[in-house]
């Protein structure tokens, strides 16, 4: 492929090696490309200052202010005993606040000459506290002369553009090393087709470029931003509409149950019927798995809305036509709970080769890492003998050892935490009949996406959504209880969880920590700050915790825990007891956040819920409200009311509604953490494009790159593109997207 000279030339060439190392190591730039691709964050107008009043603490931040006040301090100190210390204090102003910055020892004899009273600069370093006042030490800075012509040309104008920048390297270094390499803008190569281009009225590229890194106007700014959008939207959609094309060109068996095997046994054998939502959801599935290249299905849903058995069906449909199904699950707890669900759910159809088996019975096998060598040896026997129609487990299906006799679907339960690498392992397993066939992909997950996030992170994959809750299923009271303000709130938790119990039924008491971490701040030996309200709270985690509601508010009842580090076989017995009612209260961490099915737990009590996301919380609280009785999550919170954190809760206590938590928790977090960053080991490929805002562009993106890519899947007439996705999609992201 060729590459633009231009764009490829390594920046230490162009801009010298001690600058292009800093680039390298803190903004991950390497070529000019990089470069003017790193966009700034936001603009300064000349002849405005910014608001200094909510500047963020700890954090490092760039300021066009002007100079108020600028004082020079003599004192003496142990370095400078005859009183030579010297200290220079400058105010700054914008009209809505002040800021002072501190210059100590050597460092003060160039800023006392230049900031000077009503000295216009900018300004960059971290915020600190002293004496309870704001302050920035030692900034960077750099004056703004207005009548300065090269000043004037650097800064383009009006308009000064301030980079995301780093201690090592400040906003208007960036830029002045933007402005280097900007004539290079000149020969970037088009990704969009021309068409489509002028069909939208959007920008050239090289345009475009010019006006986001030296805009005249604030008009400049939204036609540039509204040409990169694009870019991002639609070469992120044609690398994941060439995936969905390449998929349907891979070979796969048709899967297609027959009238009167398995499947018909299990449906005759349900004590109800399928929701709507169920019923269609599973017509989809049923339609991609009678066709003869794979399927790449996702299926999202409310947590309780009945995924388990719509995958179910879809195996044992597998199962029916002739082969096998593997369901993975991201803990051992999850994988023995599915294992449990689905034998209870299948009944004697289960217990295919032994005595009591019916006569369209499978085997359903269970393969973790921590079983006996014997069950293990057995059960991996039972899948390559194709005895066993189902396997539930954990990665440990991935290993080599385990072979299968005709892998026909895989079902990745949760698929945010299953790493690709192991996804697509699995599928190289698929043999059948003697042919590598790639197996049907299920992917389910219980975390609501929002639609724009369905088209970016599992754009390869169709998506079905199941909404729509079963019938007989109670709604879940929410509510916040401030701990610190009314202390009071807490213990009438506890009242409410005795509640409960006295009427027969159970509760979850969720906490953050483990409590015998290694890094559990109250044994690391650092001295946390007077002020720290951590030294007002109870402690929150699940050892204590537990310790203390059994000596305390929740004595007399059974209290047990679970965490991720007790013995497999352990974690597994405290999950029976507790499901077959012998325990009352469950302490545990997110262990149990997704997949645990009791219906008899009816509470839920979050301890610092607001250390959780919004989705996780959501999660959680589907743990309860499963049966017929109506269920209760109280979210415990030290934090004050007119806080962020208090907000967030607030939302979840205000709405059962998933997808539109999903939207608030998508707002609160950074876009490279929703674009899959975890998964693939890259970084974003987004810079101007915003998830929920852009909705339109991304849905117009996918339509327009599905058709760029049926007419040509290869590209071959569209030379800019094949370099975008080459630049914007780096080796690692492209096998996350090759591995769908």
């Amino acid at each position: 492929m060729d590459l633009v000279p231009a764009l490829q030339e390594p920046l230490k060439k162009v801009l010298g090696p001690a600058t292009a190392k800093v680039m390298a190591e803190h903004l991950g730039l390497h070529t000019v490309g990089d470069l003017l691709h790193h966009y700034p964050r936001r603009y300064e107008e000349r002849g405005q200052l910014t608001h200094l009043a909510d500047l963020p603490m700890d954090e490092h931040v760039t300021v066009v202010a002007q100079v108020a006040d600028a004082r020079l301090h003599t004192f003496a100190s142990a370095k400078a005993p005859r009183g030579k210390g010297q200290r220079l204090e400058v105010t700054i102003t914008d009209g809505s606040g002040r800021l002072q910055l501190v210059f100590f020892g050597n460092g003060v004899h160039k800023p006392h000459k230049e900031l000077l009273p009503g000295t216009r600069a900018m300004f960059a370093g971290k915020v600190s506290v002293f004496n309870r006042r704001l302050q920035l030490a030692h900034p960077a800075y750099e004056l703004l002369r207005g009548d300065s012509e090269e000043t004037v040309e650097t800064w383009a104008g009006a308009l000064i553009p301030i980079y995301p920048a780093t201690a090592k390297l400040e906003s208007w270094k960036i830029g002045k090393a933007v402005q280097t390499v900007l004539p290079s803008a000149q020969e970037a190569l088009d990704p969009l087709p021309g068409a489509l281009r002028e069909g939208r009225g959007l920008l050239p590229l090289p345009e475009a470029l010019l006006k986001i890194h030296r805009p005249h106007t604030k008009a400049d700014i939204a036609d540039a931003r509204a040409r990169l959008k694009w870019d991002e939207a639609f070469v992120l959609q044609v690398a994941l509409a060439r995936r969905r094309h390449a998929e349907t060109q891979l070979p796969a068996v048709p899967r297609v149950p027959g009238p009167d095997g398995i499947l018909a046994a299990f449906d005759d054998r349900l004590p109800f019927t399928l929701t709507e939502g169920q019923r269609k959801v599973t017509e989809e599935i049923f339609a991609d798995l009678a066709t003869a290249h794979p399927m790449h299905r996702l299926l999202q849903g409310e947590v309780g809305s009945g995924k388990t058995l719509v995958a179910l069906r879809a195996m044992l449909a597998v199962v029916d036509a002739g082969g096998q199904a593997a369901m993975l699950a991201p803990t051992e707890v999850l994988a023995q709970q599915h294992h449990r669900s689905v034998t209870e759910m299948m009944g004697e159809l289960a217990e295919g080769g032994m005595l009591g088996g019916a006569e369209h019975a499978t085997k359903v096998v269970l393969l973790t890492g921590s079983m006996g060598t014997a069950a293990r040896r057995q059960a991996l026997l039972d899948l390559a003998t194709g005895e066993a129609g189902i396997v539930i487990g954990t990665h440990a299906l991935i290993e080599d050892k385990v072979q299968f006799h005709d892998l026909g679907l895989v079902v990745v339960d949760e698929q945010h935490r299953f790493g690709v690498e192991q996804r697509d392992a699995l599928r190289g397993k698929a043999h059948s009949r003697g042919e590598r066939r790639s197996p049907h992909l299920l992917v389910m997950t219980a975390t609501p996406i929002p639609r724009t996030v369905a088209m970016t992170v599992f754009g390869d994959l169709e998506t079905s959504v199941l909404d729509q809750l079963p019938a007989g299923r109670s709604p879940i009271a929410s509510h916040v209880v401030p701990a610190a303000d009314k202390p009071h709130f807490l213990a009438r938790a506890w009242e409410r969880v005795r509640e409960e119990v006295a009427n027969g039924h159970q509760a979850y008491v969720v906490c953050p920590r483990i409590g015998d971490e290694e890094d559990d701040p109250g044994k690391s030996g650092k001295k946390k700050p007077p002020q720290d309200e951590a030294d007002k709270r109870p402690p929150l985690a699940v050892l204590d915790v537990a310790d203390q509601l059994a000596r305390g508010p929740l004595k007399g009842l059974r209290v047990e825990v679970l965490h991720g580090r007790m013995h497999p076989d352990d974690k597994d017995a405290v999950m029976r007891r507790f499901a077959a009612g012998e325990t009352d209260v469950l302490v545990a961490t997110t262990v149990i956040e997704v997949g645990v099915n009791v219906p008899n737990a009816t509470a839920m009590v979050i301890m610092d819920a607001d250390r959780f996301g919004v989705s996780q919380l959501h999660q959680l609280r589907g743990r309860v409200g499963r049966g017929s009785a109506p269920g209760l999550c109280l979210l415990v919170t030290e934090m004050p009311e007119a806080g962020p954190a208090r907000q967030r809760l607030g939302a979840v206590a205000s709405t059962l509604d998933g997808f539109e938590l999903s939207r608030i928790d998508l707002e609160q977090r950074r876009e490279g953490d929703v674009l899959g960053q975890a998964q693939s080991g890259a970084r974003s490929s987004l810079r101007v494009l915003a998830v929920i805002e852009d909705e339109e562009v991304i849905a117009e993106a996918r339509q327009e790159a599905a058709a760029v890519v049926a007419a040509d899947p290869e590209l071959q007439h569209l030379p800019g593109l094949r370099t975008a996705l080459d630049a914007l999609l780096d080796e690692d992201r492209e096998q996350y997207l090759e591995k769908g």
